[in-house]
């Protein structure tokens, strides 16, 4: 699949990926800024700045004003934030791009700040914190890699922030964050959809005013130590027991990331993989169990997460132990390979056929990394890896004392949990 990219006078990069087979395009601008660099005091400060990018601009002064335009038109629009950026986009009938590129860059660069609004949007955040941590499924992964990093790491902190922290945010810290992140050499601007490659001078009529900044010096990287194996445990009153177990892994620019990613697909990665089969199937000691690897630039995890009924905890454990200690011991079939490697392939296709998962697929690899695959680069890269090199980084990540495990649920003793471990891998 075609792209193009320009660099428009103040440094933004600006990303088009034309599709023909669709009247609907996406506007998605990434800032390559989240939760790990923050400072410390500040948590949960880019969450927050995402949230008042919402709040009302010199032009359209409030929520409604912002949300009725879109709406109107039918427009998907939506932020999120992530632990190494944030982005911001609006689907769109193409034939109100203009809406939406000046939406968006009307947000990003005229918002108010209302001191009113970021009192009343500390409530609505520390709402948001009880809802996660009220649903065990959606809070274990958070507290997994807070087991892995530790909580003084900046990939240990959690996004959202804490009630504390978010609660002392000043207006005039959040102004100081914005400034020294939301730049033009700091950004990504991606428009795909029924588009040509002269949109760029669309772009730039919007956001040429976006201040230039300097370009983020090469993050240094914070490598983890872990002697021994970790357990974290968050007691609460539940019926079942929410379990994430995995090990730290890989940067994203590591080349053995692919290896891994088709080894998580076998293990965890769909209804017909070792895990769901043994686990669920089988065994009936889950309803729910996956997979996933998660890269950053300098670190990143390979974790299994299962909802399990709290009396067979242990034996659960100990069931996926067991297939991971036998993909270390014998390397995967070739069937099992193949068919992996044609799952990517027709997830890929099924995905991005919608151009807003086209935008994150650009957008992100250039915010991130500097450079982008396509999807049929990566897949030729996956089509080389073999049986031998996925055994490799098995042997190499699956090991006790890498091992952390995290929990949510009614348990009292965690010494049943670690003889489980005793001697596994």
């Amino acid at each position: 699949m075609r792209y193009y990219k320009k660099v428009l006078a103040n440094g933004l990069r600006v990303i088009t990926v034309p599709v023909k087979e669709t009247k609907a395009v996406t506007v998605l601008i990434i800032f390559k800024v989240g939760s790990r660099q923050e400072n410390r005091g500040w948590g949960g400060v880019s969450h927050f700045l995402e949230h008042l990018m919402f709040k009302g601009t010199k032009r359209r002064p409030s929520t409604l004003d912002i949300s009725k335009a879109l709406d109107e038109v039918g427009a998907e629009y939506n932020a999120f934030t992530t632990k190494d950026h944030t982005g911001y986009y609006i689907k769109i009938n193409y034939e109100r791009l203009d809406l939406a590129l000046d939406m968006l860059s009307d947000m990003l660069q005229n918002s108010l700040f209302d001191p009113r609004e970021i009192e009343r949007e500390k409530g609505v955040i520390a709402e948001e914190i009880n809802m996660y941590e009220d649903n065990p499924l959606m809070y274990v992964e958070d507290v997994f890699e807070q087991t892995v990093f530790g909580k003084d790491h900046p990939l240990g902190r959690l996004i959202i922030g804490s009630r504390a922290s978010v609660k002392k945010l000043s207006r005039s810290q959040i102004i100081d964050y914005y400034a020294r992140h939301y730049l033009a050499k700091r950004a990504v601007i991606v428009v795909a959809g029924p588009v040509k490659a002269e949109i760029t001078k669309k772009v730039n009529r919007y956001f040429s005013k976006l201040k230039p900044g300097n370009i983020e010096k090469k993050l240094l990287s914070q490598k983890t130590k872990q002697p021994t194996l970790r357990i974290n445990l968050i007691k609460k009153k539940t019926e079942q027991i929410q379990l994430c177990l995995g090990f730290p892994t890989l940067a994203s620019s590591d080349p053995r990331r692919y290896a891994l990613g088709l080894l998580t697909i076998i293990l965890g990665g769909n209804m017909s993989s070792r895990l769901f089969i043994s686990i669920r199937e089988r065994q009936g000691l889950a309803y729910y169990i996956r997979a996933d690897a998660n890269f950053y630039e300098d670190n990143g995890t390979f974790l299994i997460q299962a909802g399990l009924d709290k009396s067979r905890l242990v034996q659960a454990i100990e069931a996926i132990l067991k297939e991971l200690e036998e993909v270390v011991k014998e390397p995967v079939t070739q069937a099992e390979l193949r068919k992996a490697k044609e799952f990517i392939r027709g997830k890929t296709v099924l995905e991005l056929e919608d151009s807003s998962n086209l935008a994150v697929w650009y957008g992100r690899q250039e915010a991130l990394e500097g450079k982008i695959i396509t999807p049929e680069e990566r897949y030729n890269r996956i089509k080389k890896v073999t049986r031998s090199e996925i055994n490799k980084i098995a042997k190499q990540i699956f090991r006790q004392s890498k091992l952390n495990i995290a929990l949510i649920g009614p348990i009292g003793d965690i010494s049943k949990i670690r003889g489980a471990v005793r001697g596994r891998l």
